[in-house]
């Protein structure tokens, strides 16, 4: 039995994954191991308090970052003269950026744990052990409703 049930339902129903990008790609790796599903997200320049981590409706991992390290205003107002040719770093325009992650149905987000080392953001989510309820439900049939 595949990890969601059919196998082909992964090719036609995985789990989506969002993209906002306002900034940074803050591209991303998900590995899932027996015990957890762990997510790698790049966010070079970003401190612990500029990224906020948080789960919506229920299953849905949202991963925001503000501020790049103070390089969105890192040649503002210093130099009326300086034209931006690019500005793909984040200084021209904020380098804040956002992503959306449906977690699957077999992870305890109560356990979630988050941690910031060399420009990328860990965030261990465990998975539920416990097996969950089937959500098909058997209706009788009878000859008169």
């Amino acid at each position: 039995m595949a990890i969601f049930g059919d196998p082909f339902r992964r090719f036609l129903l995985s789990p989506t994954i969002y993209r906002n990008f306002s900034g940074s790609p803050a591209l991303l790796d998900w590995i899932e191991s027996p015990n957890s599903h762990i997510f790698k997200i790049n966010v070079p320049g970003y401190s612990k308090e500029d990224i906020k981590v948080q789960v919506e409706d229920g299953n849905v991992l949202v991963v925001k970052a503000e501020g790049h390290g103070g390089k969105k205003d890192e040649f503002h107002g210093k130099d009326k003269d300086i034209v931006w040719h690019v500005a793909e770093r984040g200084g021209g325009r904020g380098g804040d950026f956002s992503r959306e992650i449906e977690l699957p149905e077999d992870v305890k987000v109560d356990q979630i744990k988050a941690q910031v080392e060399n420009g990328v953001l860990t965030i261990v989510v465990p998975k539920d052990a416990t097996p969950k309820t089937s959500k098909v439900r058997n209706i009788n049939i009878t000859s008169k409703l």
